[in-house]
């Protein structure tokens, strides 16, 4: 009985790694740490962006951002951060 208990115990505990999104864990850890002026608001795009500071923020903090299209960690390279 013990054996079963522990095999089903690891099992749930791999299916709970494999699903949780890791980058929420990012999300929950940095948010608002950057600059307490910026908050994540639906914004994506750099279009929407005022500075790199503010692209920054939002890569790094809010879910579904497209600023960073060669995935360097440096966003709005054409517009803010050049």
């Amino acid at each position: 009985m013990p054996k079963y208990f522990i095999s089903i115990l690891i099992f749930l505990a791999i299916i709970a790694y494999v699903a949780f999104d890791k980058s929420s864990i990012k999300l929950f850890a940095n948010e608002n740490t950057y600059n307490s002026s910026y908050e994540c608001d639906g914004r994506v795009y750099c279009s929407q962006m005022t500075s790199c500071e503010e692209a920054t923020f939002f890569i790094e903090n809010c879910p579904g951002t497209k600023m960073d299209g060669n995935n360097d960690g440096v966003p709005c390279e054409k517009q803010w951060c050049n």
